[in-house]
């Protein structure tokens, strides 16, 4: 056998065999590389399951239904106390109410005045958003006694009671303009700078103008009906 052709052969058996490692080096790091890209989505679904049993997580869940379950037994206490709702009370409940709870508004009013009434429209409105202040409203000429010791002298007056401390009041509509036809958000918004009532969350702010918008839908339908008259 020729000597120079044996050589050839065992060289390119040899270059072959390098070419086929190589080869097979390349497939590896491909293999490799493809797993290595999959590895995250791999490594999300290990940790979305972990983080399903996490205690921490179950323990977080656990204070907020808590603290769910505490704010809403608070709720039903305050409604107890005559919280939620816009009262009339008489010259004999006065210093119980106003004393019974931290934050009282109580409107001084008379019957046949038409602020009077445009105020008892205002407020009647926000007494079930702001649970955690009492609304009430007095009759000014059948409590004599509180008109003379609280120095009111113009109707409709507005007094804002803080654990039973008369801290502040609003008398007539001199603070909305003087005018009648003031929005609710505007007396709402000067009894919160008074801090006679509690800034909303936004989920209660959204529930709200979906009520008005009902609330709207509702008043043109009933004035379309009287057209329709």
């Amino acid at each position: 056998m020729d000597p120079d052709a044996v050589k050839s052969t065992l060289s390119n058996l040899a270059f072959g065999n390098v070419i086929a490692a190589a080869a097979r080096d390349l497939q590896k790091e491909m293999v490799a590389k493809d797993k290595a890209q999959a590895a995250p989505a791999s490594h999300d679904e290990v940790d979305l399951d972990e983080l399903l049993d996490d205690p921490e997580l179950e323990k977080l869940h656990a204070e907020r239904i808590a603290a769910l379950k505490k704010e809403a037994e608070k709720r039903e206490v305050l409604k107890r106390q005559g919280h939620g709702e816009y009262r009339e009370i008489t010259e004999g409940d006065f210093l119980g109410e106003v004393t019974g709870s931290e934050k009282v508004i109580c409107h001084f009013y008379h019957r046949e005045f038409y602020r009077c009434k445009i105020m008892d429209k205002h407020l009647k409105a926000l007494a079930p958003i702001y649970v955690g202040t009492k609304f009430v409203k007095l009759d000014a000429e059948n409590a004599p006694f509180f008109v003379s010791k609280l120095a009111i002298k113009t109707l409709p007056c507005v007094i804002l009671f803080k654990k039973g401390i008369a801290v502040d009041r609003l008398v007539g509509f001199q603070d909305l303009g003087s005018k009648d036809d003031f929005p609710t958000r505007a007396l709402e918004n000067i009894l919160k700078m008074k801090g006679i009532i509690d800034e909303k969350k936004k989920d209660d702010d959204d529930d709200d103008e979906e009520s008005e918008s009902k609330n709207r839908r509702v008043r043109s339908s009933t004035a379309q009906d009287s057209d329709s008259d």
